[in-house]
């Protein structure tokens, strides 16, 4: 049989015009299979670390404090520390865990604080957990991506000079 008599059988052309759709479905369809969406994920960089730390700093000036202002991702790993120069030091470790407490916890630090104050010790145990005012988590659309917190005043004003951070970044 020569290769010219196979394409004069009747229908055989059609045939193979099938048989290429089918295979171009089914290569579509494995595509599809393998093709993952990954989700998005909102992170803080160093342009919206600076707009915060600004916004954290002008309501330090505002309440004429001095503060330690920390900023840690979703994480709780440290993207920024500054201590005002009459900060005492141990504001820096304070401050840390309150931003820690408030991205890995995804709330305001002052919840473990109050949790504390109606008797439950548990708090006192949970890995990372500052039960001290001061601490905000970073909220995203929803999506908590870092913690920013203040400590070196009474603690209503450490909160507010971590919301006044907030809101600069969100304006």
């Amino acid at each position: 049989m020569s290769k010219e008599f196979i394409w004069k059988i009747p229908g055989a052309i059609d045939s193979i015009l099938r048989m290429l759709k089918q295979l171009v479905v089914i290569l579509a369809l494995a595509g599809m299979t393998f093709a993952v969406d990954l989700p998005t994920k909102k992170v803080l960089n160093l342009a919206a670390v600076k707009v915060m730390v600004a916004g954290a700093e002008a309501k330090a000036k505002e309440l004429n404090i001095q503060v330690t202002i920390c900023i840690v991702d979703d994480t709780g790993n440290l993207l920024f520390l500054e201590k005002a120069d009459t900060a005492s030091f141990n504001t820096l470790d304070f401050a840390q865990k309150k931003a820690r407490s408030a991205a890995l916890y995804r709330s305001p630090s002052k919840d473990g604080q109050d949790a504390l104050k109606k008797g439950n010790l548990d708090v006192l145990i949970y890995p990372g957990f500052f039960p001290n005012q001061g601490g905000l988590p970073i909220k995203v659309d929803g999506q908590t991506i870092g913690g920013i917190a203040a400590s070196g005043s009474k603690s209503e004003n450490d909160e507010a000079v971590a919301q006044a951070g907030i809101d600069a970044l969100l304006k």
